[in-house]
């Protein structure tokens, strides 16, 4: 029997008094018996029943609400312990997935060198968001009207007609800035940075090997407000100027001066992009490529850092020579504000002369026996027959040539000098089988016997039937002893291929140029011309280009002609000054493994 856990009611109380604790007997003592067993029994503890009775229930009641307390208070505690086991599988879970983490990601390499294989795709913001945003920073640093975002402006920055690399829609900036300082440009690359926005740079536009492709977009910095010659010091015969000086303006300056800049590209082109491609031209046999003549550089890099590479003195054993290590570079470890170029006297006579041959192979001979014989002409070029047949098709000549292999010399030093050279030229050009030499004998005569060595490249792009037909000029160099061959090979190759080739070149330091004209199903034969072109000079120790640059087209050939190792040094250098990848993506050095099938068959 139990009682409930409330205090007993008189119903209650009154139901005991007549329960079976006190059994009914007739007789007096069973009425004794029930009269003892109700609230009037005398206490045998001093307590009555009814006492004894809210006793028994107020104890039972305390422990139950006892075991009520103690049943909360282990639950509580149970349930902190399963919270604090919990916080404690949480935290060491965390622990152990960190240190799982860490474990996983590979600590900074400690390689010289950084193979293809290891690098990880660049990540950069070119969503419209991030762009937008960047387009209200720029216009805080150049000026509304310094930023464009003009079809025409966009096109004209993504590519040239006489471009060997074919780019597609997606290859294009977001928008073209135009700075007028090396402030303002440090000033671009910092929001650049700190966007991750990839940059190309534009001087004069006239790269041959997709050099200012947007291959990632982003936007390009056009340096065409960036075109002052700042500071000639003849004293010193040095010239401070921007990058989008042409050679051609600089020289007629410096011709005020009786002072001349030796690199001679092709027309149009800019120190910029000179410097850029490490270009060279038809002087380069007298007076070496644009690495000698630069002295100096201003450079920006990724983060929009500003550097100088070295001061004006000719020479200097100050460190690494940072300044040759950025010609070259094709935009791709920093940009250009400013160069420091060396300049020289310019000659107080000089000549032309002009030679035909039969063959190709008999020029070429010419040119190894004129170079070999240590004979200091200023230059020396060739133009093969079909390149004369375009000279005189064309007409942009006054003079008509004999449509022959034809070697172009010019001389300079003085008057002696001169007339010592055209003999000696001579008697070496009739051992070889000159068909006929002419040399002028005034300025006129100059001009008229180098134009049409000026209008090569023009002449041919005129031959094209329409619009379709495009325009390949690539060049490859090799030792001097070895131009004969290549240049003999390569002849027979154009001829059999069918395709409109011509040849010229600054042969006088082994380097040569195939100018191709082509449609769009001809491409492929193209390629495919360019390539042997390209392996047979690797494999008589020359180079993939001799100064048009890498850019896009010839960065799978370096590994051929350098070696990988040295193609990875070079990747490791890059990512070094742009860790992010910003400047020139893509250019030189490969920094993403190539797709299935992207990569020539060597």
């Amino acid at each position: 029997m139990s009682f409930s856990r409330v205090a007993p009611s008189k119903a209650l109380l009154t139901s005991l008094r007549r329960s079976a604790f006190s059994p009914r007997l007739p007789t007096a003592t069973g009425r004794q018996l029930r009269w003892e067993s109700t609230d009037h029994k005398p206490a045998q503890d001093g307590k009555s029943f009814r006492g004894q009775l809210y006793g028994s229930t107020a104890m039972r009641l305390q422990r139950e609400k006892a075991n009520r307390e103690r049943y909360s208070r282990e639950r509580n505690e149970s349930a902190g312990g399963r919270s604090l086991a919990l916080t404690f599988v949480v935290i060491a879970t965390a622990i152990g997935g960190y240190y799982t983490g860490t474990l996983s990601v590979s600590p900074p390499s400690t390689a010289s060198t950084l193979p293809l294989s290891t690098t990880t795709p660049p990540k950069h913001n070119t969503s419209g968001s991030n762009m937008e945003a960047a387009w209200a920073d720029f216009v805080e640093i150049v000026g509304k009207e310094h930023v464009s975002t003009l079809d025409t402006d966009v096109e004209h920055h993504a590519g040239s007609e006489w471009s060997s690399h074919v780019g597609d829609s997606s290859e294009r900036p977001f928008l073209v800035l135009y700075p007028s300082s090396t402030d303002e440009v440090s000033m671009i690359m910092k929001v650049c940075h700190k966007r991750q926005i990839p940059v190309t740079a534009y001087s004069g536009g006239t790269s041959l090997e997709g050099h200012f492709a947007a291959t990632r977009g982003g936007i390009c910095i056009d340096f065409g407000r960036m075109g002052k010659i700042l500071k000639l010091h003849k004293e010193d015969m040095d010239v401070v100027v921007q990058p989008a000086v042409g050679w051609e303006m600089l020289n007629e300056e410096l011709a005020k001066d009786n002072l001349f800049f030796p690199p001679d590209p092709g027309p149009g082109a800019m120190i910029g992009g000179m410097v850029g491609t490490g270009c060279s031209g038809t002087n380069a046999y007298r007076y070496g490529t644009m690495r000698e003549w630069v002295l100096s550089l201003t450079v920006v890099l990724a983060d929009g850092t500003i550097i100088k590479t070295r001061q004006r003195p000719r020479k200097s054993s100050a460190g690494y020579d940072l300044t040759k290590l950025f010609i070259g570079s094709e935009g791709t470890l920093g940009l250009v504000t400013e160069a420091t170029l060396k300049v020289t006297t310019k000659p107080n006579t000089t000549s032309v002369a002009v030679c035909s041959f039969g063959t190709v192979r008999q020029a070429a001979d010419c040119v190894s026996k004129v170079v070999s014989e240590g004979i200091p002409i200023a230059a020396i070029e060739i133009l093969d027959d079909v390149q004369m047949k375009c000279i005189n098709a064309s007409g942009m000549t006054d003079k008509s040539w004999a449509e022959a292999p034809t070697l172009f010399f010019k001389f300079a030093g003085t008057p002696g000098g001169v007339k010592e050279q055209i003999a000696m030229v001579q008697k070496l050009a009739k051992s070889t089988g000159s068909k006929s030499f002419e040399f002028a004998k005034n300025a006129t005569e100059q001009e008229e016997l180098w134009s049409a060595r000026k209008e090569a490249l023009w002449s041919v792009m005129a031959m094209r039937r329409d619009d379709s037909d495009h325009v390949w000029t690539g060049d490859v160099a090799v030792p001097n002893s070895r131009l004969p061959d290549i240049i003999e090979l390569t002849k027979e190759d154009l001829a059999a291929s069918g395709l409109f080739a011509a040849i010229v070149g600054h042969v006088g330091d082994g380097n040569f140029h195939t100018i191709l004209l082509y449609n769009d199903s001809q491409r492929k034969q193209a390629e495919d011309l360019v390539h042997r072109m390209v392996k047979r000079a690797v494999e008589m120790e020359g180079t993939v280009t001799g100064e048009h640059g890498v850019g896009l087209v010839k960065r799978d050939y370096l590994n051929h002609e350098l070696g990988e190792t040295t193609v990875d040094a070079m990747r490791k250098l890059k990512l070094a000054f742009d860790p992010l990848c910003l400047l020139n993506c893509d250019k030189v050095v490969r920094v993403q493994t190539p797709k299935p099938g992207e990569v020539s068959e060597w």
